[in-house]
């Protein structure tokens, strides 16, 4: 009973500081030259506005998001306007809630899952994001809930969430594999040895055709289907263009954290600056494909990978977007063999990555210098690092021992 007490105290006391940090933005909105409120959130309620007025959402330049988030955000408009901040501290207080329980299921006891959970609760860069009005901690609270149900062996439900995950943002498509890997039938053992080449072929392929994995691409498939269809009956093809296919041919020459960005910039004029744009995803994929085959039997930890590095090698790489590995991060801590040192050491380091980029990004931003060419170094240093900090992290994980293959409920 005191266990849970004090599980309450920390989820109401996030759940309080975050209400502190919507009201507190809300002043320095009316009261302040700099505001709080983040430049996206303006973009959420103009689109749940055009919706209330029958129009279409992608009215609203800039707008590149599937139509069901600015439904969610029509309370902005019949309501009141911090609606969508209210729904975004709760999705963010829900990520720590189900990062809890996820940790709990992996065998951690319910005292030392309470604190490692207090590492995003009370985590500045989630509490800042959400109650500034971005929508990441919808993605977090949907992937971590996918994670749950596939360690609850709830397989269905599991997918509803990640079919829904993936269209709301499209990057957890790149846990297919590792979940259709996890979800497979294995060989028996000592039967592959035996086998010829094109046995061993056909038996792979084989494994993927079982009861739990059909049922799973079914719902998920049917969810971001349905949802695809919906949203394109009613919007057209300008929703697949806005919501899917902008984000593949993008050509972002803002300066950011991607190590692409100023070469993107320097050629955005040429004639195959869009094959260059596709061409980077090539390091992507290689790595997801790799990843999944080598850690797919831990879901927890292939996931963060995956998505470590599709943040690092992306052709855009904001602050928001490292919300989208941070609120897997937890998952792993019981696992990693870390001294507190090191493990702080590696945190002031990713942070120092950060601070390194910031002072010629203020020069840029704020003064007027042009220091695109020092941005685009302290984002290669960045790149360095996470990939420093990430080989760590598997050089002192210690996997856990129950490895069984996933059972529909």
């Amino acid at each position: 009973m005191e266990r849970l007490m004090h599980k309450h105290v920390i989820l109401i006391s996030s759940l309080v500081v975050r209400l502190g940090l919507v009201f507190y933005g809300d002043l320095q909105d009316r009261t302040m030259a700099v505001k709080y409120t983040d430049i996206d959130y303006h973009v959420f309620t103009d689109a749940a506005r055009f919706i209330t007025e029958g129009k279409s959402p992608y009215n609203r330049s800039t707008y590149r998001y599937t139509p069901l988030l600015a439904w969610l955000l029509t309370p902005n408009i019949y309501l009141s306007p911090v609606f969508g901040k209210i729904l975004f501290i709760l999705c963010d207080v829900l990520s720590g809630f189900l990062i809890f329980h996820l940790l709990c299921l992996r065998g951690v006891d319910s005292r030392r899952a309470c604190c490692i959970c207090s590492l995003w609760l009370f985590n500045p860069l989630p509490m800042g994001v959400s109650s500034r009005g971005n929508a990441e901690s919808i993605l977090s609270a949907l992937v971590l809930g996918t994670l749950l149900c596939m360690e609850r062996k709830r397989l269905t439900c599991a997918a509803l969430l990640y079919g829904l995950s993936v269209h709301m943002k499209i990057y957890p498509v790149t846990y297919a594999l590792p979940i259709a890997l996890a979800l497979r039938t294995p060989a028996p053992r000592g039967e592959e040895r035996t086998e010829t080449r094109w046995k061993r072929a056909l038996g792979f392929i084989g494994s993927f055709l079982n009861q739990e994995l059909i049922l799973f691409i079914a719902v998920s498939g049917a969810v971001f289907c349905g949802f695809t269809a919906l949203f394109y009956h009613i919007y057209g093809w300008e929703f697949l263009r806005e919501t899917y296919l902008y984000h593949l041919t993008r050509r972002d020459t803002r300066h950011n954290f991607s190590p692409y960005f100023y070469m993107l910039y320097l050629t955005a004029d040429s004639g195959w600056s869009m094959w260059l744009g596709l061409a980077v995803f090539l390091p992507q994929l290689g790595l997801v494909l790799l990843v999944s085959w080598a850690y797919h039997t831990d879901l927890a930890l292939c996931c963060f990978l995956h998505t470590a590095m599709f943040v690092s090698f992306n052709k855009v790489c904001t602050s928001q977007y490292f919300l989208w590995y941070l609120c897997l991060l937890p998952l792993l801590i019981p696992q990693l063999s870390l001294s507190p040192k090191q493990g702080i050491a590696l945190l002031v380091l990713w942070f120092t990555g950060q601070g390194v980029w910031l002072g010629p990004a203020y020069l840029l931003e704020f003064e007027g210098y042009n220091t695109l060419l020092l941005i685009w170094l302290a984002g290669l240093l960045f790149l360095i690092i996470n990939c420093f900090i990430l080989l760590q992290i598997l050089a002192h994980y210690k996997p856990r021992q129950t490895s069984q293959r996933l059972k529909v409920h």
